[in-house]
């Protein structure tokens, strides 16, 4: 059952999770699926899409699933500039860094095996 726009519940009578959109994919995904990137400072000091994975940084934010097949597609399609609604084109280089890093990857995993626990997936 939906409940207005962003808003999906599970199950009659749950409680609902907030939805946002990836940049990349463009797939519906729950919030807690995905990184929140802003706009901040590449390490030279040049505007940057920056990851948000704490989700607290001011200002417009945009979603993207952490996964290197989503940012390329975001890269491509230049999504990182238009949703954030940056004046410029912004360098996405944190954004693939944070990607890439060991921890980031192992987080993801984790991520992955506990959907499937809760979502039945892969049981016989």
């Amino acid at each position: 059952m939906s409940r207005g726009p962003g808003r999906v519940d599970a199950v009659a009578g749950a409680r609902s999770t907030p939805v946002r959109t990836c940049i990349g994919c463009r797939e519906r995904a729950a919030k807690s699926e995905l990184v929140r990137i802003v706009i901040g400072t590449d390490a030279t000091g040049r505007p940057a899409a920056v990851p948000d994975p704490g989700g607290t940084a001011p200002g417009r934010g945009a979603h993207l699933h952490p996964t290197t097949s989503c940012f390329q597609l975001a890269v491509r399609r230049k999504a990182f500039s238009r949703a954030l609604r940056a004046r410029e084109a912004l360098t996405s280089t944190p954004v693939g860094d944070h990607l890439t890093s060991p921890r980031t990857e192992i987080a993801t995993e984790i991520a992955t095996v506990i959907d499937r626990q809760e979502t039945g997936a892969g049981s016989s």
